[in-house]
This record gives C-alpha cells, structure tokens and sequence, in this order.
C-alpha cells in the first residue's frame, strides 16, 4: 500500500496487517473512520510481503498491530519498535484518538 499523508499531520499510523485476516478488516476499517475526522499519516504494511520479512519475525500471530508515532522528533520515515505507541488486535477508534493525541503533544 502506498503511504497516505495528510497535510500537517503529526502523527503516523502503521497497520501491520494481512490478507484473509477479519480482524485486520475491522482494525483498518476503524483508522479509516478516524482517518475521515482528522489528518495523519496512514501506511499499512503487509507482514506477508517479502520486503516486510522482519514485520513479519515480529508480528506473525499477533495481527493486526497498530503503530502511533509522533513525526515531530525527526522519527525515521518507517516504523519502529523503539518508539511507537502500539495496538494489538482490537480496538475502537476512540483508543485510536488517544494515542493519536499522545504522539501530536
């Protein structure tokens, strides 16, 4: 998938996601709905893509897994393990929000 990036944003998201997998239906259905009330940066990698072979070494049983990170600090441009704030599995889009808000302050 190709990066969405949304005019001033602070944060990005990164849902480590794969096919057939319901859960990450719901998890990506639920950014998205957050995605329409405010900006941010919206990448999702798909662990069973071979360029994503070290996603994958981490996350294989636990998608799907949100990345938040604040893009404020000079932050490289993918995620990473050291500073995201993260969310595994389910979640609801106010949950999103709030770590949303945590990365912009």
């Amino acid at each position: 998938m190709f990066p969405t990036r949304a005019l001033f944003s602070q944060a990005r998201l990164t849902l480590f996601t794969r096919a057939s997998c319901g859960l990450c239906d719901t998890a990506k259905h639920t950014v998205i709905q957050l995605q329409k009330r405010r900006p941010f940066e919206y990448v999702e990698k798909d662990i069973m893509d071979p360029a994503n072979a070290s996603w994958k070494e981490v996350y294989d049983y636990d998608v799907p897994v949100l990345h938040v990170q604040s893009v404020n600090n000079g932050l490289p441009k993918e995620a990473d393990l050291s500073d995201a704030r993260k969310l595994f599995h389910r979640w609801t889009e106010q949950e999103v929000e709030q770590l949303v808000n945590e990365a912009e302050k």
